[in-house]
């Protein structure tokens, strides 16, 4: 009796250990499933990291590199004809659209640069259907991501970062104009060569028209590091800034790139929204009216002191202008020589525009685009 008793234990025992090992195979225990659920919980409540495509951070290397090429060109560095035209090729070498969608793009990488504005921004991105409804709010109406937590701070960056951009070429384009008097003075000896006409005046002048009609291609480098910085949120070593607003449309438009970024909806699968918001009229305007009135310039100039105005004026100086226009709320007129509150030291070189193909005055095309100019948030 007890063999038999022993026998049926050692079988129920055998039969409950056998249970145990399928219920093992079977799947996770309850509580491993609800340690599972309240993980994938815990990750819901974080928001996805900022993601910025590389599109982006081209068009932004586009702006950069060819602003510091153009901050080589210094005035009193001219010692013959041709170092004039070499200065003019370099500064006319860009197409306005690609320049102006550029800017916007490093706005934009800028502004990621925010820890404010980030954290301000992802408060938001935790609830994915929330996060959804913020992104095609953004792509609607570029302006909402101006009232968002943060904008200031971002905003602040912009306009104080590419300020210095704007400040560094005004000073080179007053010193430059300033060259164009100076080298027709009797004690200038660059005088000789200075007042004779210019030979093959067309051909310089269809070079400058070649060299703007080129497609600009991305510096690999600052490429690179723009798209490193655009989704860290460092490495460009800003000094934290503050701007209200209203804002330019142009600034709007880089934070509204720099908030999808901070949505993670900025990524590749992104760029159609990146790319349409780095378009803005206005800034392309003032770019495209810039290189408008050099060819004027340099289909009427004749000696060189003459292309020494025009570099000054229409390049360097209409660049300082169209880039502080696009981040300011201001009134420069694009060739003003008083937007620096400061009267020339002499009468201003007179250039005569062909009658032929009558252009716009400045003047009256800063008129216009005061009056397309669509106000910020307020």
């Amino acid at each position: 009796m007890k063999s038999a008793h022993l026998s049926r234990g050692l079988s129920a025992a055998a039969l409950a250990v056998a249970v145990l090992l399928a219920s093992c195979e079977s799947g996770p225990s309850k509580a491993e499933l609800e340690a599972q659920r309240l993980a994938a919980e815990l990750a819901a409540r974080k928001p996805p990291p900022v993601s910025l495509n590389q599109g982006v951070a081209d068009a932004a290397s586009i702006y950069v590199a060819f602003l510091r090429e153009a901050q080589t060109i210094q005035p009193g560095g001219f010692p013959d004809a041709e170092s004039i035209q070499v200065a003019l090729r370099k500064g006319s070498a860009y197409d306005a659209d690609q320049l102006s969608r550029g800017l916007i793009a490093y706005g934009a990488i800028i502004a990621l640069q925010s820890p404010e504005f980030v954290a301000g921004v992802q408060q938001f991105s935790v609830d994915p259907t929330q996060r959804q409804q913020m992104v095609a709010q953004i792509v609607a109406d570029p302006a909402y991501a101006a009232s968002l937590p943060g904008a200031d701070a971002a905003a602040g960056l912009i306009s104080a970062t590419i300020g210095k951009d704007a400040i560094a070429m005004r000073a080179i384009a007053e010193a430059i104009e300033q060259d164009a008097y100076t080298i027709q003075g009797r004690s200038d000896p660059r005088r000789r060569w200075a007042v004779v006409p210019i030979p093959n005046r067309e051909i310089r002048l269809e070079s400058a028209k070649t060299l703007s009609a080129v497609t600009m291609l991305p510096s690999a480098q600052e490429a690179s590091q723009l798209f490193a910085a655009a989704n860290s949120g460092t490495g460009l070593g800003l000094a934290a800034s503050r701007k209200g607003p209203p804002y330019t449309p142009a600034v709007v438009r880089s934070l509204a790139i720099a908030a999808l970024g901070a949505l993670g909806a900025g990524g590749d699968e992104a760029r159609v929204n990146t790319e349409a918001l780095t378009r803005e009229p206005n800034s392309e305007f003032c770019m495209d009216m810039s290189k408008l009135m050099l060819f004027q310039c340099l289909a009427a100039s004749r000696p060189s002191y003459e292309d020494i105005f025009c570099l000054g004026r229409h390049v360097t100086r209409d660049l300082a202008t169209c880039t502080t226009e696009a981040t300011q709320i201001t009134t420069i007129v694009v060739g003003d020589p008083q937007e620096t509150g400061a009267a020339p030291a002499r009468t201003p070189i007179s250039v005569s525009l062909p009658q032929a193909t009558p252009v716009p005055t400045p003047a009256a095309a800063t008129t216009q685009s005061l009056n397309t100019t669509p106000t910020g948030p307020r």
